[in-house]
């Protein structure tokens, strides 16, 4: 089979296009014939080596893919050969074939492409539980979204419009603020314009914000221990900017305020209850016609260096997902 593989730990430069060994079948798992896999972030982490999970090379990348099933593993129900699926994995994606544990595996919704589905599990899984189990954002409250046209930052959004926040989106233009508008926020600052805690506390009366979904770091962070209100929290959801920001707790004692770590891959190991509950709400809430995912970029397996660097060179908005042509 045809796969992207890292060989060297290094950039989106230092992978290949390569015929590779297809994976070899686990317990409970599922083979899956790739018609699409997503890129994120954290792939541009792992081929750094710089991940918390680091896969001996070499490896191909990619945390999730959509596709047919053409294999299940002795014991395995609810899924057979020919069904549509999307799934959630540790790494090898960006491949013609990926094996998957069938428990993190879904039935692809009808109405959802292939494409659509291969983006779908990690920015809505992670907003969703960030949001929820971490953050415990409730009704009426005030919720702050740096990033927010990005792939989790614009999920954030409307998650919290869906559980009844009163949304804020951060972005750097105009077109991405508009893009973040069309998906729900109620009200958007350009940070490349505007002070984002003058416009905060403009916003909430002086207040500040509840929660603040942060998945930038660097400047962002620290406007947001500016903005936010008494008793607050922040969610560290990741460091987009490349700077990883340094806490004063200080300002955590005076604020009264929370900063939370959030990675929804450990909820696999941890609590893999609450990732397979989440997921089943969110198909829920996309049946309804409540989440509206969105893919701005394509590109084609063999393209998979310039699909990371127009991810690292915030080029996209929403979703930028490979296709290997099946």
């Amino acid at each position: 089979m045809r796969a992207v593989v890292c060989r060297n730990w290094g950039g989106p430069r230092e992978l290949t296009v390569d015929d590779a060994a297809a994976a070899p079948m686990i317990e409970g798992g599922l083979r899956i014939a790739v018609a699409a896999a997503g890129v994120n972030f954290a792939d541009t982490v792992m081929i750094e080596g710089r991940y918390q999970n680091k896969p001996p090379l070499p490896f191909s990348p990619g945390m999730e893919v959509a596709g047919r099933v053409v294999e299940t593993a002795p014991g395995v129900k609810g899924f057979k050969p020919g069904d549509r699926v999307f799934a959630k994995i540790d790494y090898g994606g960006y491949a013609e074939e990926a094996v998957a544990e069938a428990r993190f595996a879904w039935q692809i919704p009808k109405g959802m492409d292939m494409t659509t589905a291969a983006g779908f599990a990690v920015v809505y899984g992670t907003s969703h539980l960030a949001l929820t189990d971490r953050a415990g954002l409730k009704p009426g409250e005030t919720l702050l979204v740096h990033g927010a046209a990005g792939g989790v930052g614009l999920t954030a959004v409307e998650i919290g419009k869906k559980l009844g926040a009163t949304v804020i989106a951060t972005a750097g233009t105009p077109s991405k603020l508009a893009i973040a508008a069309e998906h729900g926020a109620d009200h958007l600052i350009d940070h490349s314009a505007e002070d984002v805690r003058t416009r905060v506390l403009e916003l909430t009366d002086g207040r500040g914000a509840d929660v603040i979904y942060d998945p930038v770091g660097g400047a962002a962070f620290a406007a947001s221990l500016r903005s936010i209100a008494w008793g607050g929290r922040i969610i560290v959801i990741g460091f987009a900017s490349g700077t990883i920001p340094q806490v004063p707790a200080n300002i955590l004692l005076v604020k009264h305020i929370g900063v939370l770590g959030f990675s929804w891959g450990t909820y696999r190991l941890h609590r893999p209850d609450l990732l397979t509950g989440s997921m089943e709400t969110l198909l829920g809430w996309y049946a309804e016609g409540a989440l509206k995912p969105r893919v701005s970029m394509t590109f084609e397996l063999a393209e998979a260096r310039k699909a990371l660097e127009a991810l690292l060179g915030r080029k996209s908005t929403g979703k930028i997902v490979l296709t290997t042509g099946r």
